[in-house]
């Protein structure tokens, strides 16, 4: 997001008298919604707050969606590539149409010189780069029909279609020898979709419906089931279009099934301090306690069932009321019984002990979120974004990695980064906003895998992406690189988004 954007958005407006419940960066920047209501998006909420202020606010390139996506090998040569997305890059004059940069792996790692850059403009690629379109919003990685090769889940949820302005489309980009060279569309059923493709979320555990893809959107949310082709067919789909507007979707095994369990989680409603949070939402069964505003899954404890963990970064509307004072992440751990509807989620925040930091208001806690192993010890860490806390400059971010454990509390041994810690290059300024997304994946298959932060705010919103090593402990700083958006081919001068922008923006 443009700079300027982001000096109208960071205020915080009481214009409840119009319909808006918050305007800030972590306070909520959009309309309330009840659950299955459609909500404003946060472009709206903008330009109302540019009329009633009476601050001049330009057209912004597209608010891009939530994940991104972890590293896969496109090529087939061992080694995983690594995926940078730039949902505000220009392409062929087109303002915000977006791009996304492949970088592959190898036994030294990556090399912005061995790149593949793809937009809706690529031979193979459906559809036209247009202005605000937003490819590369959120993407996901697996091997959808396969045959060896990752292959590459990216969404424009800002299309333009005949159906209607924003209405969203998800595009599968098919791995191969030369990488990723031929995509097709992925289609709601009914054809009814409003920003489809908000977020997206892969997983391949097996053929037929173990190989899944979900995409979350407002008018409706798809999950797609295999087996899935490279001329574009699949098995099933399961399209929900009762359960409110989604902003964020996630898979996981939380039953040991081995079957994908989907994860639904709404935009902001009104009285939460995020979105509800469903398990399998066609059950129309929202968990009853926690929300949040995105989700991810892995094994924490080694039990062999895959446990739920929802960032919820938002402040509380009020005070003592649902949320936590600079966020939080809650886990729900998983069984054989799966999670249960009623279950109690753990609590994590800056507060908790041997978590590194303070809980301080608008740090943003959670707006960050992967799930992965980090250290080799077969459990799932939790690696978490903070892009607005303050770190001697406002809004520097920080992103904290809390280990996954067999037995205990979680919290322990826990450390962090900045851009200010010893060997990170860069240096941390006000509103860089570091740990925007996270990914963890192992590029130069050294059984050590990478950690991969993203300041969307960075270089007047050109945005940045951090490559921080593996190490028996875990990630660490020592040889980590920054990888800017010149230094991959994107020479525009702003709002270029590299790495995405996350929660930011979003509803």
């Amino acid at each position: 997001m443009p700079a300027w954007a982001w000096g109208v958005l960071r205020r915080d407006y009481d214009l409840s008298g119009f319909g808006v419940r918050r305007i800030g960066v972590w306070g909520g920047r959009g309309v309330p919604v009840n659950r299955g209501d459609v909500a404003v998006g946060w472009r709206a909420g903008a330009l109302l707050v540019a009329a009633v202020m009476a601050v001049p606010l330009l057209p912004a390139a597209p608010a891009s969606a939530v994940h991104g996506a972890v590293p896969g090998d496109f090529n087939g040569d061992g080694y995983r590539d690594v995926v940078l997305p730039a949902p505000g890059a220009n392409v062929a004059g087109r303002q915000g149409a977006g791009a996304v940069v492949v970088l592959f792996g190898s036994a030294s790692g990556v090399s912005t010189t061995r790149r593949q850059t793809i937009t809706q403009n690529t031979a193979g690629v459906p559809g036209t780069a247009e202005a605000n379109d937003g490819f590369g919003g959120s993407t996901a990685t697996a091997d959808l029909n396969r045959d060896g090769y990752a292959d590459l889940v990216v969404s424009s949820p800002y299309e333009d279609l005949p159906s209607g302005r924003d209405a969203g489309t998800v595009t599968v980009l098919w791995g191969g020898r030369n990488g990723l060279t031929t995509g097709t569309d992925l289609a709601p059923p009914s054809g009814a979709r409003k920003y489809f493709g908000l977020d997206v979320a892969a997983i391949s555990t097996g053929s037929g419906v173990k190989t899944q893809v979900v995409v979350s959107g407002y008018e409706a949310s798809v999950q797609f089931g295999g087996p899935f082709t490279r001329s574009g067919t699949f098995g099933q789909s399961v399209e929900d279009r009762d359960t409110g507007s989604v902003g964020t979707v996630a898979l996981g095994d939380f039953n040991g099934d081995t079957h994908p369990d989907p994860v639904a989680v709404t935009v902001r409603e009104s009285g939460l301090s995020g979105g509800t949070v469903y398990i399998n939402p066609t059950d129309r069964r929202p968990q009853s306690a926690g929300n949040g505003l995105i989700a991810a899954a892995g094994d924490l404890n080694g039990d062999g069932y895959g446990d739920l963990v929802v960032g919820d970064p938002d402040e509380p509307e009020t005070t003592g009321g649902d949320g936590v004072m600079g966020g939080r992440v809650l886990v729900w751990y998983g069984s054989a019984q799966g999670i249960d509807q009623d279950a109690k989620p753990v609590q994590l925040t800056q507060n908790t002990s041997g978590v590194p930091g303070s809980s301080e208001k608008e740090d943003g806690f959670g707006s960050g979120l992967a799930v992965a192993d980090l250290n080799s010890d077969s459990l799932a860490d939790i690696v978490i974004g903070t892009p607005t806390e303050d770190t001697g400059k406002t809004n520097a971010g920080q992103v904290t990695v809390i280990p996954g454990r067999r037995t205990g509390a979680l919290g322990s041994d826990a450390y962090s980064f900045t851009q200010d810690t010893a060997s990170i290059p860069g240096g941390g300024e006000s509103d860089d906003m570091f740990g925007t997304t996270v990914a963890v994946g192992d590029i130069n298959k050294d059984g050590r895998p990478e950690l991969f932060v993203s300041a969307a705010d960075e270089n007047n919103s050109t945005g940045a992406v951090w490559i921080l090593p593996g190490s028996p402990r875990g990630a660490t700083a020592a040889g980590s690189r920054m990888i800017t958006a010149p230094s991959v081919g994107l020479t525009q001068q702003d709002s270029t988004l590299l790495g995405g922008n996350g929660l930011l923006g979003t509803v």
